[in-house]
């Protein structure tokens, strides 16, 4: 493991039935591929070793003996081999028998894990032939000449690098109260699943929702390998599934009904799950007393790192497929929090800055939205276009047709006397274009704001959002003050979205405004806080003094969600975006993210109130505390080294 990542395998051999030596041929050749990738931990299904639908045949000795040969001769296979294996068999204990899953490592047997609940209805019957592992008494067997501990209690088997795994079998995941439950509780990180879950229409839908769910709720990767191609077709046919989940998201699948062997293998990242665990106090809760035995599997040799799981590049950014519903939610959550904000102040106004940018108008679209729910008149909002210095005729435009386009009380008060005054005041040149010629004309725009809200008796509307908020990429008391910021749990790579959302949503209503919104789409991102060049285009490009907003909310969202520390955001940016940054890149804007961040904290620790929208908020109140003097030399010290 390193990184926190743990290579695993979900495997479906070839399988005849009763005929032990052929399985463990089929055995033996997916262990060997699964190794040969870097595999750590490789799962195979129930009963595997002699095929799960041997009926009465596991009441014949013959088959037992031979099942404990072919146990004997896995075991001589593994010997050089690094990977350790879940293989399924029936293992008699006294007079009883149980089915079973067996640990194989470098030779050794470390565990043994009977099946808690048999399924006894419908097309099976398996309490005819074992018994369960309620039904164990602890004690010590031997078992292919090894001697070996088996319990009722539940088993955590440790890696020499501290990931650990719990193993449950099939039935045992449909019951109502899983062992994975309890082996998650005790410390599981990982639970593998044994199984041989037949084929009905409509069975794979449910059972991937069952999985996804256990995994989700026990915050644990989820290894599940089910009997396929070569079981009996007498009543009922095993089409064959491998699949790898973490925290309810699937990894790897394999297909079903293929007539061939299959191995599925991926990374598990442990420290993801282990940092969600760490902050979801009703998991720790419920930890209290769980326990379990823990058996220490044998120590391995390194392995060179690579990442193979495929990383998000916008992990903010809904999928496809889930995008208007993502966006309709999103603009849900930011609409009625400012209509409860508005109902309760009593306020029928609402004062906004509009720039032509971005932020500002999905506050504006937000604002309009909410007006309109409470039936308030459009009228109410005040809509400011406050030109500077640098703002140029592409956003002025677009935030005069906006404001006409949505029918609101649109005004328009230039800012540059009123800063030229303020500069001779102050004693600073006009041709000094330095933080104090920035931050003076956003601190005008932010008065002006806060004395027109006062005059109409309205809210003024804040317009920032969380990508800005991380970097401290605003003025403070300037826009980063406001009255209620709608944006302020929106990282700026979803902003894009809800706005292109809307405007396919007003296409055929309103051509207008669906224009002005592309063309703000379409507009680089900047504060035009110093003049355009002579053509008048923009010279200030946000993304070009901070660093892609893309690559800053992936950092922001694996830091924030999950702690991760700059050595592994590096691994996962350069898995995710191998084609665009280089190295030297990604190492800078991900120094440039750790600097700030700590740098600017002052400013998040004192922000207006605003909606959560996602998993990742900055506000002082709710999901990010940290003292604004916070040191960010462990941080910037570890970028050193990457």
């Amino acid at each position: 493991m390193k990184y926190g990542l743990i290579k695993v395998a979900a495997a479906i051999p070839g399988v005849r039935v009763a005929d032990i030596e052929y399985n463990v041929l089929q055995i033996e050749s997916l262990i060997a591929q699964a190794e040969g990738k870097g595999a750590e931990l490789i799962v195979f299904p129930e009963l595997c070793l002699t095929g799960y639908t041997c009926q009465d045949l596991f009441r014949q000795q013959l088959l037992l003996d031979k099942a404990e040969e072919g146990l004997l001769t896995l075991l001589d296979f593994t010997r050089k081999l690094d990977i350790a294996a879940v293989v399924g068999m029936p293992v008699r204990v006294g007079s009883l028998l149980y089915n079973c899953a067996v640990v194989v490592q470098k030779g050794a047997l470390l565990g043994v894990v009977a099946k808690t609940y048999l399924p006894n209805y419908n097309e099976f019957y398996e309490k005819r032939w074992f018994a369960s592992a309620a039904d164990l008494e602890p004690q010590n067997i031997y078992l292919a000449g090894s001697p070996v501990r088996v319990t009722p209690e539940p088993q955590l088997f440790r890696t020499c690098d501290g990931a650990s795994f719990g193993i449950e079998i099939c039935e045992d995941l449909w019951a109502p109260t899983p062992p994975s439950n309890e082996l998650a509780l005790a410390g599981a990180d990982i639970i593998v699943n044994l199984s041989a879950t037949d084929e009905l229409a409509g069975k794979h839908r449910y059972l991937c929702s069952l999985l996804a769910q256990q995994s989700a709720r026990m915050m644990c990767g989820y290894v599940y390998s089910s009997c396929g191609y070569g079981e009996s077709t007498q009543d009922v046919v095993y089409g064959g599934n491998a699949m790898i989940y973490e925290n309810g998201q699937l990894l790897a699948e394999a297909v079903r009904f293929s007539q061939e062997p299959q191995l599925q293998v991926q990374q598990v990242d442990v420290e993801r799950l282990r940092a969600e665990r760490q902050n979801n106090t009703t998991f720790r809760t419920a930890q209290d007393g769980a326990m379990a035995l823990v058996i220490d599997l044998k120590a391995v040799q390194p392995r060179d790192f690579e990442l193979i799981r495929e990383v998000d590049p916008h992990p903010f950014i809904p999928a496809d497929n889930e995008m208007a519903e993502a966006c309709e939610e999103i603009l849900n959550i930011q609409t009625l929090g400012l209509c409860k904000r508005l109902q309760h102040t009593h306020c029928d106004k609402a004062v906004i800055g509009i720039s032509g940018g971005l932020d500002s108008t999905l506050a504006l679209l937000v604002t309009v939205r909410a007006f309109d729910r409470l039936g308030l008149s459009r009228k109410g909002i005040v809509g400011i276009t406050m030109p500077g210095f640098g703002t140029t005729d592409r956003t002025y435009q677009n935030a005069l047709q906006m404001m006409s386009a949505l029918g609101i009380d649109q005004r328009e008060i230039s800012i540059a006397k009123a800063v030229e005054q303020h500069f001779l005041d102050i004693g600073h040149s006009k041709d000094n274009h330095n933080t104090t010629y920035e931050n003076s004309q956003a601190r005008e725009r932010t008065q002006i704001l806060m004395d027109v809200a006062n005059q109409v008796g309205g809210l003024v509307i804040g317009t920032g959002d969380l990508s800005e908020l991380a970097l401290g990429w605003c003025t403070y008391n300037g826009d980063h003050m406001s009255m209620y910021g709608v944006n302020g749990g929106v990282p700026k790579t979803l902003v894009r979205h809800l706005i292109r959302y809307i405007s396919e949503e007003l296409r055929m209503k309103n051509e207008a405004l669906c224009s002005s919104l592309i063309d703000v789409i379409d507009t680089p991102i900047s504060p035009e806080l110093t003049p355009a060049d002579g053509e008048g285009n923009i010279q200030q490009k946000t993304e070009d003094l901070v660093g892609p907003y893309e690559l800053h909310d992936f950092f922001l969202y694996y830091m924030l969600r999950f702690g991760f520390r700059p050595q592994k955001l590096f691994v996962l940016a350069q898995k995710a975006f191998k084609d665009k940054y280089d190295d030297d890149t990604i190492k800078r804007w991900l120094t440039t993210l750790c600097r700030r961040f700590f740098s600017q904290q002052f400013k998040r620790s004192c922000l207006p109130d605003g909606p959560k929208v996602g998993s990742v908020s900055l506000s002082p109140r709710g999901d990010w505390r940290m003292p604004s003097d916070a040191s960010s030399a462990l941080w910037l010290k570890e970028c050193e080294g990457l």
